[in-house]
């Protein structure tokens, strides 16, 4: 496929991606993309999000807990 981006190819990969999902954020490793070799944009299909959703949704293993901030960034004007 080509990128909408920069009009380059694509090319399928393994990522990690951070998922939203009934309000909690999960970092998911070993997704499926399209990524652009040029600059790196990644495309997901519908049925792979919607697995993804189905995987969390279930009982699964944790493979390890961080912490994250959160923060509200605020523009400093000149």
């Amino acid at each position: 496929m080509k990128c909408e981006f920069c009009g380059r190819d694509t090319r399928q990969k393994k990522v990690k991606r951070q998922h939203w999902l009934h309000g909690k954020l999960y970092i998911v490793e070993n997704i499926e993309a399209e990524v652009c070799t040029e600059c790196g944009e990644r495309y997901y299909h519908a049925k792979t999000l919607d697995a993804v959703d189905a995987f969390l949704s279930k009982q699964h293993a944790v493979e390890e807990n961080i912490i994250v901030e959160v923060v509200r960034f605020q523009q400093i004007t000149a």
